[in-house]
């Protein structure tokens, strides 16, 4: 199941990781992006705190983490092609994958509906 922050980051939970990126309306606020800062595996990531970096042609912007736990995964492809973000922020241009313990922080994310829902109400 995917979730959504206010911050327009996505994460998708299977089991006990989460996998985690920024929306498409985060790439398209964005522009073209040109670079990625992303945490090593075995770091600890905190939820709503910052844990990288994305930079484009329009601005540099912090990523927040929607889950807390450790980095089990940094997509190191990604790094290098940073553009993919653009072309694919849901699927190809995942960021990081997380191990995480308190399921309980999930209730604090939106549904997909809530998501498109606060994005209607943002964009007026």
């Amino acid at each position: 199941m995917k979730y959504f922050t206010k911050e327009h980051e996505w994460v998708s939970i299977d089991g006990n990781t989460a996998t985690v990126g920024i929306t498409h309306h985060a790439q398209k606020a964005l522009g073209d992006v040109v670079y990625l800062e992303l945490p090593q595996p075995g770091k600890q990531i905190t939820q709503a705190k910052v844990f990288g970096v994305v930079e484009s042609v329009k601005a540099v912007s912090d990523l927040f983490a929607p889950i807390s736990g450790e980095v089990l995964e940094t997509h190191e492809d990604l790094i290098q092609n940073p553009e993919w973000i653009n072309e694919d922020p849901e699927k190809k241009g995942w960021m990081i994958k997380i191990s995480f313990k308190n399921s309980e922080e999930i209730n604090k994310l939106l549904s997909e509906a809530d998501y498109q829902k606060y994005l209607d109400e943002e964009v007026k």
